[in-house]
């Protein structure tokens, strides 16, 4: 579906990701976690051909990515980045509707059909954004903006998700329920997601696989078990952090462990 092998990215002197190899199948979902300046974002760029790999290669499909054409990678990769490049005024609705356009899912004469617009329509409202679609996107919060993305993403119909702290701008019930629409897509319809986040918890409860990362490098790859443990953690981020089961779904849980100030409190 889409794999990098040994992808290596530098600029001049400095490698921003070495020699790290990745293999995303469908069903699953997958996260990269780790400190700020590890690669991720850069990582995952290079997955939808963004950023030219100094070294290695990016399969899609069983074809080399740089002989796809940017419509056909468009038709099978959705990106979700951390903001919204948003140039002119547009409405929500516009900018989902743009979803199709972007994987040239449009007819013959490039208008949107009913069934563009039903899908459309339904990505505002799997992501909580019904009565917005006359909104200008410039008008929305981070948050609501955010969650405009996603839904363009989930209306082009990609089989590939790649999402940059889609949580970052989002309360905590707005995370749950976007990290929970990927997961329905990928276990319902074949898909697949590789996500960047600085939440190890929420990768944790919705990922199959965890991809720890520092210094551009691949520091361990696994299921979340196998990969969230307290000597892991503290490798990467430098960091004391207690690991135990959480209550209810039994996923990793993981808290930081800070150390209390001796003397009295102010």
């Amino acid at each position: 579906m889409l794999e990098a092998k040994n992808i290596t990215i530098q600029y001049n002197a400095r490698f921003a990701v070495q020699g790290v190899s990745l293999r995303v199948e469908p069903g699953k979902v997958i996260s990269i976690v780790g400190p700020n300046g590890a690669g991720k974002s850069t990582l995952l760029r290079a997955l939808n051909g963004n950023v030219k790999s100094t070294a290695g290669e990016v399969i899609l499909d069983e074809r080399l990515l740089r002989s796809h054409t940017r419509r056909a990678i468009a038709q099978r990769i959705a990106v979700v980045a951390q903001e919204a490049d948003v140039r002119f005024p547009v409405t929500v609705f516009e900018f989902v509707l743009g979803g199709r356009y972007a994987g040239a899912n449009l007819t013959a004469w490039g208008w949107e059909s009913g069934r563009d617009i039903e899908l459309a329509q339904n990505a505002i409202a799997e992501t909580e954004l019904a009565g917005f679609e006359s909104r200008l996107m410039n008008e929305l919060s981070g948050g609501e903006r955010q969650r405009a993305v996603l839904a363009r993403a989930l209306a082009t119909e990609a089989k590939i998700f790649l999402l940059d702290e889609p949580t970052a701008n989002l309360d905590l019930a707005h995370q749950a329920t976007m990290l929970r629409l990927i997961r329905s897509r990928c276990d319902k319809s074949d898909s697949a997601a590789v996500v960047v986040t600085h939440d190890v918890n929420l990768a944790a409860e919705f990922s199959n696989e965890v991809m720890l990362m520092k210094d551009g490098r691949s520091v361990a790859f696994g299921s979340p078990r196998e990969i969230l443990t307290e000597q892991l953690l503290k490798q990467v981020f430098g960091l004391q952090v207690l690991v135990d089961a959480h209550p209810v779904s039994g996923a990793p849980r993981v808290t930081p462990v800070h150390e209390m100030r001796s003397g009295p409190r102010a």
